[in-house]
């Protein structure tokens, strides 16, 4: 147990000026600040204090002003496909979840962390919004999902190579934490993922997607579009309501023509909903011109929906028939395997398992 005060910072709160203000302030050598935080990154939040050399008095902050951790795991559940699915539990209040996944190549993993607790957002088909949204997650709690991950990653002896904030949460709401985070992430003095192996995505945040592509990180934008027209996206996802198609798919191309970088455009096939040949031809019409990569979900069950669906897969013949459509029309479209099924894998599921228990 720490005898740390509630209010005191973790190490993953502080980028490496932060905690070399910090060691001054205490009167210790900020030339410590970077051996440390890269022994902390590398290792997956894990320091070895004796083989640092790093002094008492620093050793002597830990537990009573600053703690190595801020977060525990509640649950860690591993799939039959190799998937690491973990509710980490913050020290702040509430808990979220952050997955690990086996990469297209051996030795390699991607990992998916949360950016809220809970969701505001309200889209039918997915379990984080189910709850509300509990509180924003600050840049550490965002980090050490990460730590977590890359520990989980060296523990199997495969490196974890790619990032993407597609957990709970919308990532453009909380904008300030995820920026910060992934500068730490990203950065050769810290985490060393580098900026091109992290992808940010958003439900349609027109904002957000000016100010993401505006703050140049050198970063990926996923749209998670699921529906061609605003009938249907606004059924389920409400806020299309107030940033309908076009004026994200906008958004989108002003990212890409800004910043050099292809997004992706996330669709999650629900049967009998949006996957329609009529949907696949509008698709296919707003992807014209568009330099972008079409990720076709299939839909993961979470039960019954917010408003009292229970959406279904489409069958492989539709799935096949869609994803056939689109490539006809130029579209570079492919299926995202599923993963994690039998471990409530899909965004918020894991969560709301834990709180029933």
């Amino acid at each position: 147990m720490s005898n740390a005060p509630p209010e005191s910072k973790a190490l993953s709160d502080f980028d490496l000026r932060g905690f070399e203000a910090q060691l001054s302030e205490w009167k210790l050598s900020p030339r410590h600040a970077h051996k440390l935080l890269r022994e902390y990154y590398r290792n997956g939040g894990r320091v070895e204090f004796l083989r640092l050399e790093l002094g008492r008095g620093l050793e002597a902050k830990f537990g009573k002003e600053l703690l190595l951790r801020q977060s525990s795991v509640i649950a860690r559940s591993v799939s039959v496909d190799g998937t690491v699915k973990f509710l980490l539990g913050m020290h702040r209040g509430g808990a979220v979840e952050a997955v690990l996944m086996d990469a297209a190549t051996a030795g390699r993993a991607a990992g998916c962390v949360s950016s809220q607790i809970g969701c505001a957002m309200g889209c039918d088909f997915c379990a984080s919004t189910r709850r509300g949204l509990e509180r924003n997650l600050e840049a550490g709690e965002i980090v050490e999902q990460f730590l977590e991950l890359r520990a989980e990653a060296l523990a199997s002896k495969r490196q974890l190579r790619t990032l993407v904030f597609m957990g709970m949460g919308e990532p453009l709401q909380n904008l300030d934490n995820v920026i910060a985070a992934v500068k730490r992430i990203a950065c050769e003095e810290l985490g060393e993922l580098g900026w091109r192996q992290i992808t940010i995505s958003t439900v349609g945040i027109v904002p957000g997607i000016e100010r993401l592509a505006d703050e140049d990180l050198n970063v990926i934008l996923a749209l998670s579009l699921h529906a061609p027209d605003d009938e249907t996206r606004s059924r389920i996802v409400p806020l299309n309501k107030r940033y309908p198609v076009a004026e994200i798919m906008a958004a989108a191309r002003g990212f890409a023509a800004k910043t050099g970088r292809i997004p992706n455009i996330e669709y999650c096939m629900l049967g009998g909903v949006n996957d329609s040949d009529a949907q696949a031809r509008q698709l296919a019409e707003l992807m014209r011109g568009f330099r972008a990569h079409v990720n076709l979900i299939p839909y993961n069950s979470i039960g019954l929906s917010l408003s009292g669906v229970e959406y279904r897969q489409p069958s492989p013949e539709r799935q096949a028939k869609f994803i056939a459509i689109l490539r006809d029309a130029g579209v570079a479209a492919h299926f995202r395997k599923t993963r994690g099924g039998d471990v409530n894998a899909a965004c918020g599921q894991l969560r709301e398992t834990a709180a029933k228990s």
